[in-house]
């Protein structure tokens, strides 16, 4: 059992940067007490626990939907989890989580944590447009007030609008090339913030193929 009170309930980019990926792949149990986070990266799981200093292993889990088996880390932390609360987590959120009280300097690694968790982005080349090279990236959710309120903030904090639509049984927040262009300087505003290295290589790939087609 982690001791109570030794995760950090004080705003870091680190911790927003976990608290991002709570907010889509975590988990708070229903005993008041256990956090869960679960991904397909092992990588993933690692740097989550890096960033809130979580010693406990990383196991495995067999999902029940479609059989797969992801990697999961589970801790318990009876204020850390009140904190969670107190910020607008809940346990059995998919559905229903709306906004969260995330400070505005640290919004930029709380979306990145959303867009490693639950994010995509995606590229090709449209023969509409002269051949045009077209990317967008999307944040997905089943809750469609927390897209909202994820939309609203990136408007009045960015600058972009972004675009929510019905996505694969959930809903997506999309953005269209130049708005991504616009996030991803945001969530990157440097080299070493938290990441999960596989998204970030999609995106420098995708950079440098726009940026190839531009000249």
């Amino acid at each position: 059992m982690r001791p109570l009170g030794k995760t950090p309930t004080r705003w870091s980019p680190k911790v927003a940067y976990a608290i991002g990926l709570i907010a889509t792949d975590g988990c708070l149990s229903k005993d008041g007490r256990h956090i869960d986070f679960t991904s397909k990266d092992r990588e993933l799981v690692e740097t989550f626990k890096r960033c809130l200093g979580v010693t406990a292993k990383t196991g495995r889990k067999t999902s029940g939907y479609n059989g797969k088996k992801y990697f999961r880390v589970q801790f318990g932390d009876v204020l850390f989890y009140k904190w969670l609360l107190e910020i607008g987590l809940m346990a059995k959120k998919s559905t229903v989580l709306e906004s969260l009280k995330v400070p505005e300097k640290y919004f930029p690694d709380f979306l990145r944590g959303n867009f490693d968790g639950d994010g995509t982005i995606y590229a090709y080349w449209d023969s509409r447009w002269r051949s045009s090279y077209m990317f967008y990236i999307a944040f997905a959710s089943a809750s469609l007030p927390y897209l909202e309120w994820l939309r609203a903030l990136t408007k009045r904090l960015i600058g972009i609008k972004g675009r929510i639509i019905p996505m694969s049984g959930v809903w997506g927040l999309r953005f269209a090339k130049q708005e991504s262009l616009q996030l991803i300087r945001v969530m990157y505003y440097t080299g070493e913030v938290p990441h999960l290295l596989r998204k970030r290589r999609k995106i420098e790939r995708i950079l440098t193929t726009n940026g190839v087609r531009s000249r």
